[in-house]
């Protein structure tokens, strides 16, 4: 068995972080530069704001698009920043510590977009596993120590599911200007030119 307990382990290079375009073939699905504001990924994660916010003051969960810099200025969560919010989310509700999380999140953030949909976290209250395939489960739920699983790969299908009804906001240029996304083609096609001539 390959069992994979995340507390403590060393997770592989960083590869593919940051290229959400891998995980959803999908032009008209999210991409790098499209962000979410915080009420929006509350939503989506079923969270509070002050979870939010205290998660990303320490860390726990911060921004990959935008960090608040200030007054008046908002963060935007990329749909993988909001993948791990949700997911945050369940293993808090199974009991597991914020040490723990902390672990496995860190764990999450290095590992490649393609590799999340395989995953299925299971834990114990205690300690957070890791299983990529049938094998591994059966494996740990016969040892008598997973009691609560989180498929991946079910969150990032709930979340793409309902995102469309949320307003994204595209970070423009360089200068890190945020507009409305309109999503469509139209999008794409401005995406395109964007890259031909810049």
């Amino acid at each position: 068995m390959v069992e994979h307990h995340i507390a403590g382990k060393e997770g592989p290079s960083r590869a593919e972080t940051g290229e959400q375009g891998a995980l959803f073939p999908d032009a008209s699905l999210p991409d790098d530069m499209v962000g979410y504001r915080g009420a929006v990924a509350c939503q989506i994660a079923g969270i509070t704001y002050r979870q939010l916010d205290y998660w990303a003051r320490t860390g726990l969960v911060a921004p990959t698009i935008r960090d608040a810099t200030g007054s008046g200025s908002h963060r935007l969560y990329s749909f993988k920043d909001l993948l791990v919010l949700k997911v945050v989310k369940r293993l808090l509700d199974t009991g597991v510590s914020l040490q723990n999380i902390r672990v496995a999140v860190d764990h999450l953030r290095r590992r490649g977009v393609r590799d999340l949909a395989r995953i299925t976290l299971f834990s114990d209250g205690a300690t957070v596993y890791e299983c990529t395939s049938p094998e591994e489960v059966v494996d740990l739920l016969q040892g008598g120590q997973g009691v609560f699983g989180i498929a991946v790969s079910g969150a990032i299908r709930e979340i793409s599911g309902t995102i469309h009804e949320f307003q994204a906001e595209r970070v423009a240029g360089v200068a890190g200007v945020a507009e409305p996304d309109h999503g469509g083609l139209d999008e794409l096609s401005h995406r395109r030119r964007a890259r031909r001539t810049g």
